[in-house]
């Protein structure tokens, strides 16, 4: 257990993350070149509501990367094959499930996030188009899992790498070549999730090697399948939770004036740049711990967890540094409007505490995940959600923004202070 391995697993997932934003930008500049409005609010709505529809599924990656990395340590190269099997199936059966089920999921979002009719329109022909992309995309969040449990995340940046790439030359050859507009960037996306989908499956090839894979009384075995079900239910609570927070955020955000919403969303940027920093750190917390819990190495656990968190605060570290001396110039990249610029640095020490503050969870929740301790994810999730709304009721009104912000920080706060207390058991259970 080395400096090496744990760099060795992070990093790529930190490059796998940093091609994310190219993508949105790619999307939003081709339809941009169309000269109107409409189709790139289209587009941005569009996949907003499917980024949060997926996101819930993450549940699958994590569920997958603790249960994998688990098996590998006890070395149970049959649950190992059979997760990878159940991770496919249980994405391709979702993103069916949403195919059948897309008008009223739809009709939904927009009451959510409503617009113009125009745009509302354009919105959903796109849908209509992405939504048959869904079984590849959410069996890819099993297949993504599975690998990181492997430590193989240079293969879940290969996958990365093709599907944005893919996506790139067809949303440009589609929308500047063809002409197609909306319709072209999803068509693009499709394309690039359904074959992303096929490379992700030969990355995982050896894990059809043999046997194991078809032995259909272990892959449906019904304790594990119970054990599974529950280790997924307690991930999604949890994350609908985390969502609900950030949503509201957004809402809440909202009912102040156009440039304190302008300014919280440019501010919102850097806690993306912070998570996006934090996942590889917490990535590969997640598969060497559950590989240590799984040959119950406590020692090997309670080093694993020292290393990945090393390195958690150095880039803990980094972003606090970088944001407190360069964040106004980050500000003035991301807006040209001055008053937004202004605003924006007045909220921005707020920034500056977040990566310090709140990175601890993040450390936190790969950690947690790798040892499938879901249950005190799901309960701690739900105590710093109340501890997160009485913020917002004794905060919001007296002090506006500032108010807002601040009950945003505590969330995080609490998040990590919650698991910090239940993270003894954690090490216990490497005895049993």
């Amino acid at each position: 257990m080395t400096h090496r391995r744990v760099l060795n697993v992070a990093v790529p997932i930190v490059i796998s993350n940093a091609t994310v934003p190219i993508l949105g930008a790619v999307d939003t500049g081709v339809v941009g070149q169309m000269g109107l409005a409409a189709p790139i609010g289209a587009v941005g709505i569009g996949a907003i509501i499917l980024t949060a529809i997926y996101w819930v599924f993450g549940f699958l990656r994590m569920g997958t990367a603790g249960l994998t990395a688990q098996a590998l340590g006890a070395r149970d190269h049959g649950e190992v094959c059979a997760l990878l099997v159940r991770g496919l199936m249980i994405g391709l059966a979702a993103g069916a499930a949403m195919v059948v089920l897309q008008v009223p999921i739809f009709w939904a979002a927009f009451q959510l996030a409503p617009a113009s009719a125009e745009v509302e329109s354009l919105a959903y022909d796109y849908l209509q188009i992405r939504i048959w992309s869904g079984p590849a995309a959410i069996a890819i969040y099993g297949l993504t899992g599975w690998l990181v449990a492997h430590e193989r995340t240079k293969a879940v940046l290969v996958l990365q790498l093709w599907m944005n790439g893919v996506n790139i030359v067809l949303d440009l050859w589609f929308v500047l070549g063809l002409g197609w507009g909306v319709e072209g960037v999803a068509i693009a996306t499709v394309i690039a999730e359904v074959s992303g989908l096929g490379v992700g499956l030969w990355l995982v090839r050896d894990g059809f090697k043999g046997e194991y894979w078809k032995n259909w009384a272990v892959v449906f075995d019904r304790v594990i399948l119970k054990r599974m079900a529950m280790v997924n239910s307690d991930i999604m609570i949890r994350s609908v939770l985390l969502e609900i927070c950030f949503v509201s955020f957004l809402f809440l955000g909202s009912a102040f004036d156009d440039t304190t919403l302008a300014a919280n969303q440019v501010l919102i940027q850097f806690l993306f740049i912070t998570a996006h920093g934090m996942d590889g750190f917490a990535f590969a917390a997640e598969a060497l711990i559950g590989q240590a819990l799984g040959a119950k190495d406590r020692g090997r656990l309670r080093r694993s967890v020292l290393l990945t968190s090393f390195w958690g605060a150095v880039v803990i570290v980094i972003l606090t540094t970088f944001f407190a001396f360069a964040g106004g110039w980050l500000i003035d990249v991301m807006t040209k409007a001055p008053d937004v610029q202004a605003l924006a640095r007045e909220y921005l020490f707020w920034m500056v505490l977040a990566p310090f503050l709140g990175g601890p969870s993040w450390m936190l929740d790969g950690i947690f995940i790798g040892a499938t301790r879901t249950k005190d994810m799901r309960n701690m999730m739900l105590v710093s959600f109340v501890i997160y709304w009485v913020s917002v009721w004794m905060l919001l009104e007296p002090y506006g923004n500032h108010g807002l912000w601040a009950a945003l920080i505590i969330f995080f706060v609490a998040r990590g202070v919650t698991l910090a207390v239940r993270y003894p058991a954690l090490e216990r259970a490497a005895d049993r």
